[in-house]
């Protein structure tokens, strides 16, 4: 990830050299202002229809604004009231509350995720992370 640094300290970050961190067989992310020198860290989110994000939670806000296709997201025990996220809509999930997010439809994904947080810290409920706070992803030997 390369981040351009101007006079009087502004930062640029460019989505066609931010790093591919893959969060599956049908997603992955692109952090952007993610080096923990700015108060908050950005990425984008693309995901295939299908895919369900891990239930999982931040120690601070998380906002993610939908930027293509739509989605379906929720609070732990809340399955039956998921709020449908469209193009344009944004949600603020509350610190330590674990949340999930299921593409819907036949298009994919795109978010812009925001962290209140120069760090990106996350504990999912049912898998590891890594030093970077992104999900460990189980690995297959090939024979």
């Amino acid at each position: 990830m390369a981040v351009e640094h101007l006079d009087g300290g502004a930062k640029i970050a460019r989505l066609e050299t931010a790093e591919r961190v893959e969060f599956g067989p049908l997603a992955h992310y692109r952090p952007l202002l993610a080096d923990g020198t700015t108060p908050v860290r950005t990425g984008i989110q693309i995901s295939e229809p299908g895919y369900v994000a891990p239930m999982h939670s931040h120690p601070y806000v998380e906002m993610l604004f939908i930027l293509e296709g739509e989605a379906d997201v929720w609070l732990e025990g809340g399955e039956g009231a998921k709020r449908r996220l469209k193009a344009g809509d944004t949600v603020a999930l509350p610190p330590d509350v674990p949340h999930s997010f299921a593409v819907v439809g036949e298009a994919p994904m795109r978010l812009l995720g925001i962290h209140h947080s120069p760090d990106r810290i996350v504990n999912y409920l049912d898998r590891e992370t890594d030093a970077n706070g992104y999900p460990v992803l189980e690995t297959t030997s090939q024979s």
